[in-house]
């Protein structure tokens, strides 16, 4: 099969969704299938107000149709709803192809949080973008039944995965240099510094131990400001990463409005358990649907109490919990969603 997949959110960024799209395309190429990834680094771009790092395709759309007229394709699908998804919407529908789409993020949310932008408001313009897709998928069944309660239709569950390898086991803290010298317990957090990660809790709550923040974002210069005593690690590459992940005590996620996330994943792999509040993201990450048993780490409604209580939680149980995600799984549930872009295309 050849897809075309369209995304505003490709290399170099760096986030969960740019992972889960990259790890996607090698499993679809380890299975045989042909991707023609589409990004702004093709066009034009300009940087994403507010979101330093995040670069957008500038006017898109004319330069994207000579693209797609090019080349064949079976399928084709809209991973973001930036400047190239908009622009690849409005191309499907001019030419009568049929497409898929995903929600990787909570934007109303962040829209409410950054812009003060009403969040019926933001669900009615990315409503509108998903409403002809033949099949818009979700990570979460919470994500999924959120979307339905909002009118969003044709919603497919599509779960992500982790790399076991890279995110290697440690059945203990390990020694990771540049941490070294700091009191134990580290409670570590990874992700953009940014108004949807709630990362204020985690920096505010009261923690006997060290608190370590990697990544980078709109609200950095600000909290370094305002909180001390953290250790800021910015950005790192993921072998480093998967260091910091392995040298932690516990991983720390204070988000109310991820749609999954995956650093919680890469965190369990590495046998560090995880610290969060019971929401969508995190119930789809520790808690097994079908026994109700939650594993590798702690939900609660007050997060100093889910961070010291994960504390206790035997770092094998997080690597177990992590081993029963792949990105095999995931790709072949992306493969049976997609749709013919054209009528018998495959």
């Amino acid at each position: 099969m050849k897809l075309v997949l369209v995304t505003d959110a490709w290399q170099p960024q760096v986030n969960g969704v740019v992972t889960t799209l990259v790890e996607l395309v090698k499993e679809l190429s380890l299975a045989g299938h042909s991707v023609e990834v589409i990004h702004p680094g093709m066009f034009q771009t300009k940087p994403c107000p507010g979101y330093a790092g995040i670069d957008l395709a500038v006017k898109p759309k004319n330069q994207l149709q000579k693209i797609l007229k090019s080349i064949e394709f079976d399928a084709i699908h809209l991973a973001t709803e930036g400047p190239l998804g908009w622009a690849a919407r409005s191309i499907c529908h001019k030419n009568k192809w049929c497409y898929t789409t995903a929600y990787h993020t909570r934007f109303p949310e962040i829209l409410k949080a950054a812009l003060k932008l009403p969040l019926w408001v933001g669900y009615a313009i990315f409503k509108h973008f998903h409403r002809h897709s033949a099949g818009v998928m979700v990570p979460t069944i919470g994500v999924l039944n959120l979307l339905s309660k909002q009118g969003f239709k044709n919603l497919k569950p599509w779960t992500h995965g982790v790399d076991v390898n890279l995110f290697d086991y440690s059945h203990e803290p390990a020694d990771y240099l540049p941490l070294a010298h700091l009191k134990r317990p580290l409670a570590i957090f990874v992700g953009r510094v940014s108004y949807e990660k709630n990362i204020e809790t985690f920096l505010k709550m009261p923690f006997e131990g060290t608190k370590v923040v990697c990544g980078v974002g709109p609200l950095e210069a600000d909290l370094k400001k305002r909180y001390a005593g953290i250790t800021w690690l910015g950005l790192l590459p993921r072998p480093e990463l998967a260091q910091v992940y392995s040298t932690a005590d516990v991983f720390v996620f204070p988000s109310r409005h991820e749609t999954f996330g995956l650093v919680m994943l890469e965190a369990m792999a590495c046998g560090t358990p995880v610290a969060a509040f019971p929401v969508d993201g995190p119930q789809e990450v520790l808690l097994n649907h079908q026994t109700g048993v939650i594993k590798g780490g702690v939900l609660c409604d007050d997060l100093a109490i889910a961070t010291q209580s994960a504390l206790k939680i035997p770092r094998n149980l997080a690597r177990e919990r992590a081993m029963e995600f792949s990105w095999e799984k995931s790709s072949t549930s992306f493969i049976e969603n997609l749709v013919a872009a054209k009528t018998n295309a495959w």
